[in-house]
């Protein structure tokens, strides 16, 4: 079984392959855990707490759950599979990105950016992360 400072190392290294990484993260998003994290700067632990629920809201809100549910209807899926994989927000000062695990559905990476960062690099980084990320888990 791996250990919590195995994920804090993925997350730190991902952060040292991403460009202009400030932040990441790795949430559980069935419980809005946070599971591990790491910032280059100091942030309040509400907001980080925040960050880890909304991201949650973001996947599996109740809205997202009706659309998806839809869409897998519409299209004849029946699988378990989570339709919404990567979410791309772009703030005044960020480019947040957040993608769900292809290994484990229910656990969601987060990689924040500055947006002086070029976002196709930001992306395929980000996606090449993810597998070491996953492994740590």
């Amino acid at each position: 079984m791996n250990t919590s400072s195995d994920l804090d190392s993925a997350i730190a290294k991902s952060i040292s392959t991403i460009p202009e990484c400030l932040a990441a993260g790795y949430i559980d998003v069935g419980s809005g855990f946070l599971l591990g994290i790491k910032t280059v700067d100091s942030h309040p632990r509400e907001v980080i707490d925040l960050v880890a629920a909304a991201t949650s809201d973001l996947f599996q809100g109740p809205n997202v759950a009706t659309v998806e549910a839809i869409w897998k209807r519409a299209r004849g899926v029946e699988s378990n599979r989570h339709y919404f994989q990567e979410y791309i927000i772009n703030s005044d000062n960020a480019i947040h990105v957040f993608m769900r695990g292809k290994k484990y559905q229910d656990y969601v990476a987060v990689f924040v950016c500055r947006n002086t960062a070029n976002i196709g690099m930001v992306l395929a980084k980000s996606r090449m992360a993810m597998p070491m990320i996953e492994s740590a888990v």
